[in-house]
């Protein structure tokens, strides 16, 4: 059984996301007492994971999507991903303009993945 392109891209792209995402932002919580190089070069590591997933789902959904659908689906990932981050691992309180932000990306998978 073959899994669709969309499944493929979308499961690649949501586990990169999660490593982006600590990559990003893990150091704020884990090493605030490290030097900044320090926390470049342990981010620069966790990177390459997120490169050697987001690398094969954006050529896969490449066979069928285009360039823009690939960006906006990454962007819907990325909210999707950084909420519950923010709010479980770094204590954030949720705000409502995530709603917003949430559905302004809706809106604008809408527009890119019409026909």
């Amino acid at each position: 059984m073959q899994i669709p392109v969309i499944v493929q891209t979308t499961g690649l792209l949501v586990m990169s996301n999660v490593f982006m995402t600590i990559a990003w932002y893990g150091h704020l919580k884990n090493m605030s007492n490290r030097a900044w190089w320090y926390a470049a070069i342990v981010s620069w590591g966790i990177a390459l994971f997120e490169y050697l997933l987001q690398v094969p789902g954006n050529r896969i959904g490449h066979t069928q999507y285009s360039l823009a659908q690939l960006k906006i689906l990454q962007e819907a990932i990325t909210l999707t991903v950084f909420v519950p981050f923010a709010m479980f691992y770094m204590n954030e309180p949720f705000k409502l303009d995530y709603v917003w932000a949430g559905l302004c990306l809706v809106g604008a998978v809408y527009f890119i993945f019409r026909s």
